[in-house]
């Protein structure tokens, strides 16, 4: 019986350490006002993100341009789903449409759909986080024109630490959010 003790006692050690480390929400600021979009209903797809983006990590740009994980910081969330549900609630909150993520929970499909793939999501070394891409709108039975927009948000970090770095992406999203709400305000 011990000898299994001792093959177990390593890999206890090793799950109790990697839960040590503090976890960051994105948590984008609420959305006040209610805009009536051309859609009652809206599917907000999963976003693409970059490959560094999706990571747990929470990571900063250097002086030299590298990308580094911040010591002790993760994601409290896949940062994939955190950002898709972010954008479909603060579009919901800011909109008069019925707004989910995907997949759509209704019996009766969206009237459209928004895309989001981010090309950039860093926080940068001169105390700034870049959120950049685009965002598609399609609409099967064509209820909205369809259409790709850039985006290309800076916002400034209170602190280059893992709590300016959550609050930052939160308020980029929140304009990013702003954004896809206004190109479908009617």
């Amino acid at each position: 019986m011990s000898f299994k003790f001792h093959r177990i006692l390593p890999f206890a050690l090793i799950l109790a350490a990697c839960g040590a480390e503090p976890r960051y929400l994105i948590d984008p600021p609420v959305q006040s006002g209610t805009s009536r979009l051309q859609v009652s209903t809206l599917e907000v797809m999963d976003v693409s993100l970059p490959a560094y983006a999706e990571a747990s990590e929470i990571l900063l740009e250097g002086e030299d341009g590298a990308l580094t994980q911040v010591d002790n910081a993760l994601w409290a969330d896949d940062s994939r789903r955190a950002v898709t549900l972010a954008i479909a609630e603060q579009i919901g909150r800011a909109s008069s449409a019925a707004v989910a993520p995907e997949p759509w929970p209704l019996e009766e499909d969206a009237q459209a759909q928004v895309h989001v793939s981010v090309s950039r999501m860093v926080a940068r070394a001169n105390g700034t986080l870049s959120l950049d891409g685009q965002f598609a709108v399609s609409s099967y039975d064509r209820v909205v024109r369809e259409r790709i927009q850039r985006f290309a948000i800076t916002v400034p970090m209170a602190s280059a630490d893992p709590a300016g770095i959550a609050q930052a992406t939160g308020a980029a999203i929140a304009e990013l959010s702003s954004q896809i709400t206004a190109s479908l305000s009617r």
